[in-house]
């Protein structure tokens, strides 16, 4: 058995063009019955004026009141009164005695009847009106005494059929429902013109679905985690999500960021200007005040500019492995070309002992053990948190394979216990192991080439300086070093400029200083990098 389909609701387009229809069409009877009833009216109005005009007209003329004195008035008035008729166009003139008797009428038969209707006021020498069924049918007449001498001599009463006045108001009733009708029908195709555009505009759906729509668009736009930012053609903020508010660093609400321009939001210089870009951007790497975000940016477009569709994703997290990942990298080559230099060695003791000079073997062997050793016995002394001392240890390796020796200072004491938690020993990882990368890039290939790390602690913050042998920083870059994409050295195969930009991006966030400086000590130039972070006790300071 084949169920029956439900009829779709219309759609909102549909709705809002009957509904305008029906209104158009309500506001257009009730004009033309107000119309008609006002003409009425005033067709009413203007037949009482025009036959009081008429009957005052007739009794003051001095013809009438002759012929009101003669034997026979009749001979005389009624041809004056059917002239009057034709020329004042109203339906009947009639001219009596005092006693309401008939002199004129247009029905020849009822001359020299009583007149029918009151004539109590006349007779008082009053004019009035009054709407009477006579030997015509209902109309509107007046009556006016005729006066001599302060005397009633006669009465008038000229009056307009009812049924005439209704046909003059129904030839404009006519015409106004004509106007009336072709009013409907221009808002009717007005209304269907505006209301397709509509259609067009919410692709024929009806107001529950895009109440469904909008309630799913709300939902997605806050449940996912990545940030979403909209911009108009004037590069204005049209929607945010929570997500993007968080990516961002905004904490002002939704209501006063939409229409904010992205120049006054006081996001970092070069994100800034990604996001101004008329240009796609694509998986981007831009860092805020505390956050390493990937950016992509979509113009939208309909033959004309039309706004920008910004996706942020957080990869700080990410970033932070990867450069754990990369130190780990760094120690696993450490790792095997230590282990390379260990095979010959121990190759080397291996061919003193066949040639039979043991003690010069053991004198090696122990020479290289007491040397290991005593490295390893410097840092673990001057630093003995464990992440940082394992850090310099992988670091001297690393240095040491691209010829550069790598010191650790007598002025370093970093005990283990002594960072708070506010203060975790990855951030500080970040900090050192990116300060120690590029001085080991600015160091290698200059005469002597070495890099010396000093860090140690005092009660109130920790100090960690690195200083190297290579050319020094430009003065006039001292600044553009820490921003994202700055590099002296040609891009690798993952860009280059990173580092110094994630070592201040961690030293704001724990409220540090960071400063660059050429480095003096023995003559040797260079440039030596300085970070100092305030320690914040558990309970004292701690955020």
């Amino acid at each position: 058995m084949r169920v029956p389909r439900l009829p779709r609701p219309r759609s909102l387009a549909g709705q809002l063009f009957a509904m305008q229809a029906v209104l158009i069409a309500l506001v257009v009877a009730g004009y033309a019955l107000f119309t008609y009833l006002n003409d009425q009216r005033q067709a009413e109005d203007a037949a009482v004026r025009q036959v009081t005009a008429v009957a005052r007209s007739i009794a003051d003329a001095p013809s009438v009141r002759s012929a009101i004195h003669t034997s026979r008035p009749t001979t005389a008035l009624e041809p004056y009164a059917l002239q009057v008729m034709r020329d004042a166009d109203v339906d009947f003139v009639t001219i009596m005695n005092p006693d309401g008797i008939r002199w004129t009428h247009p029905d020849r038969n009822e001359i020299g009847k009583r007149f029918l209707g009151r004539i109590g006021p006349a007779l008082h020498g009053h004019t009035f009106t009054e709407t009477y069924t006579g030997t015509l049918g209902p109309s509107v007449r007046a009556v006016t005494p005729v006066e001599e001498n302060g005397r009633v001599i006669a009465l008038v009463s000229a009056g307009i059929r009812v049924e005439e006045i209704s046909a003059r108001v129904q030839d404009q009733v006519t015409a106004l429902l004509g106007v009336a009708g072709g009013t409907l029908l221009l808002g009717a195709v007005g209304t269907y013109v505006v209301n397709a555009r509509l259609r067009r505009h919410t692709h024929g759906m009806n107001a529950t679905e895009l109440s469904h729509m909008h309630d799913y668009h709300q939902a997605a736009l806050h449940a996912v985690r990545e940030g979403l930012l909209m911009l108009d053609g004037q590069y204005r903020v049209a929607l945010i999500n929570d997500g993007g508010r968080e990516l961002l660093g905004l904490g002002a609400p939704d209501t006063e960021l939409i229409g904010r321009s992205v120049a006054d939001l006081g996001l970092p210089v070069p994100l800034t200007g990604a996001l101004l870009s008329s240009e796609p951007r694509v998986d981007e790497v831009h860092l805020t005040a505390s956050r390493v975000l990937v950016v992509n940016t979509s113009p939208v477009s309909g033959g004309e500019r039309r706004g920008t569709v910004v996706t942020l994703r957080d990869v700080t997290e990410l970033q932070s492995l990867m450069g754990e990942l990369d130190s780990e990298r760094g120690f696993t080559q450490a790792l095997r070309s230590q282990a390379h230099e260990a095979a010959n060695r121990l190759h080397t003791v291996v061919s003193l002992i066949e040639l039979g000079r043991a003690e010069e073997a053991v004198e090696f062997a122990t020479a290289e053990l007491e040397l290991a050793q005593a490295l390893t016995d410097q840092v673990v002394a001057a630093v003995r948190e464990p992440v940082l001392a394992a850090l310099l240890l992988g670091k001297t390796a690393q240095a040491n394979e691209r010829g550069v020796e790598l010191v650790v200072s007598r002025d370093s004491r970093l005990d283990d216990g002594l960072l708070p938690d506010s203060l975790p020993a990855r951030d500080l990882v970040t900090i050192l192991g990116n300060l120690i990368d590029n001085a080991v890039d600015a160091a290698q290939g200059s005469v002597g080439a070495r890099v010396t790390v000093t860090a140690y602690a005092s009660d109130a913050e920790v100090v960690l300086r690195v200083s190297d042998t290579g050319p020094g920083v430009d003065p006039a870059h001292a600044d553009l070093v820490f921003q994202r994409g700055f590099s002296t050295k040609p891009a690798g195969p993952g860009g280059r400029g990173l580092g110094l930009a994630l070592v201040r991006q961690a030293v704001t966030r724990h409220e540090g200083t960071l400063t660059v400086a050429e480095c003096d000590e023995d003559g040797e130039g260079g440039a030596v990098f300085e970070v100092r972070l305030p320690l914040r006790s558990a309970v004292g300071g701690g955020r």
